[in-house]
């Protein structure tokens, strides 16, 4: 939710802001609808207080013997003002909010211009690129060949983009858990496993409702959602809350099955494990002072690429464009792992940076210092591993002519074995 203050102090530099990613056209009528609240409610308020006033009058006029009709007749019209003001304001308040809620972000100053996702700039590459002297083949018909990947009996169980993961590759998913949580663990995250079903004010509070609706999954007769993240339980730990400024950074960690109905991508990524309605993840999460969420944004990506690097998988990093970001997100930074068998770079992990987006939905706020007025915080996310695709990373970049893959020392202290191949 953008600041309602910013809007009415300078309209012109939020339109401009907002049409970078080719929203903003709302901010008139919003602002129109803002200034006919403000001049609407001291008008209730008035006549609520001159009928209150009038009643009194009448109860004395009665108790003195006198005739109080005309004011009796007063009182009506100016009951007639107040419920016609009244249902005024009701209908103004529910226009401003279905279109504060449909705002998106203002976009950093950093964020590269373009509305596609190849107008992306890319900040840099790390790692070399695997070579191979066979024809590399992808995950999943290694994963199929070894046992590992069933997505046949998955779809019987469930529909399309359903997988089983089964032996040896649900070590793999363990070890990555385990090692994702160890180094985020020691940055200072506190780690948690959050629900996943949650109402729908949590996903209006982070900004995933209403653009991304039809993206979730709703469990109608409870009137609970599946969350696709789990920044959606991470940032309602401290809703409706005023915290103190020296609690500030709280960070947390959390793993949490995730789900997304992927709707309108049909044909896209459909093959494999790329792109399914069920996987897990491991999320970072932070509450920061406004002053300090660059900071903090640079902060998150640096732990993602060394989880990265941990792993030994080739990776870019990719600043992306206004037009591609979610609502919440001011800035965010993509890691894309290389992929052999498509012969390019594909999203692993995000890290956002929302600025006071979120916060405001939520009302979550912290006080600068004794007897300042509350502020609203920073809130930043980031993937620490996505599983599945991290798995995909793994098993394409480290294969071998035979359709085995070797895994990374660093995993092998966590259970993974050193290689997964044919028993």
């Amino acid at each position: 939710m953008l600041d309602l203050k910013l809007l009415r102090s300078d309209p012109e530099r939020v339109k401009a802001a907002l049409a970078r990613r080719g929203a903003g056209g709302e901010v008139d009528e919003l602002l129109t609808l803002d200034a006919r609240r403000r001049e609407l409610l001291p008008q209730v308020e008035d006549a609520q207080a001159e009928r209150n006033a009038a009643s009194k009058r009448i109860g004395e006029i009665k108790r003195e013997g006198g005739d109080a009709e005309a004011e009796i007749a007063a009182v009506g019209r100016l009951r007639e003002t107040i419920d016609a003001g009244k249902e005024e304001l009701e209908a103004i308040e529910g226009a401003l909010r279905e279109l504060t809620l449909a705002l998106p972000n203002i976009p950093d100053d950093d964020a590269p211009d373009g509305m596609a996702e190849d107008d992306a700039v890319v900040i840099r590459e790390v790692g070399e690129l695997p070579s191979f002297d066979f024809e590399p083949r992808d995950h999943l018909e290694i994963g199929t060949e070894l046992g590992l990947i069933d997505m046949e009996a998955g779809a019987r169980l469930s529909g399309s983009r359903f997988a089983y993961l089964k032996g040896d590759l649900v070590l793999l998913e363990l070890a990555l858990v385990r090692l994702a949580i160890d180094v985020v663990r020691a940055e200072g995250h506190e780690p948690v496993v959050p629900p996943v079903l949650v109402r729908a004010e949590a996903l209006e509070g982070t900004g995933y409702f209403p653009e991304a609706r039809d993206q979730i999954y709703e469990i109608e007769k409870d009137d609970l959602f599946l969350t696709g993240t789990s920044e959606v339980a991470l940032a309602g730990l401290h809703a409706d809350q005023i915290l103190e400024a020296d609690q500030l950074p709280l960070r947390y960690c959390a793993f949490s099955t995730c789900f997304r109905r992927e709707a309108g991508a049909a044909g896209r990524d459909t093959r494999g494990i790329f792109r399914v309605h069920q996987f897990d993840k491991v999320e970072m999460f932070s509450f920061v002072a406004p002053a300090e969420s660059k900071a903090e944004h640079e902060r998150l990506l640096s732990i993602e690429e060394r989880i990265l690097g941990e792993l030994e998988i080739p990776y870019r990093v990719v600043n992306i464009a206004v037009g591609d970001l979610g609502a919440p997100a001011a800035k965010k930074y993509d890691c894309e792992a290389w992929i052999p068998s498509q012969g390019r770079f594909r999203e692993v992990t995000s890290c956002s940076n929302t600025t006071d987006y979120q916060a405001r939905r939520l009302s979550c706020r912290y006080r600068p210092g004794d007897g300042e007025s509350p502020e609203a915080v920073h809130t930043l996310n980031g993937t620490a591993t996505a599983v599945g695709r991290t798995i995909i990373a793994l098993i394409e970049n480290r294969q071998e002519a035979d359709g085995s893959f070797s895994l990374p020392n660093s995993l092998h202290r966590y259970g993974a074995p050193e290689r997964i191949s044919a028993q």
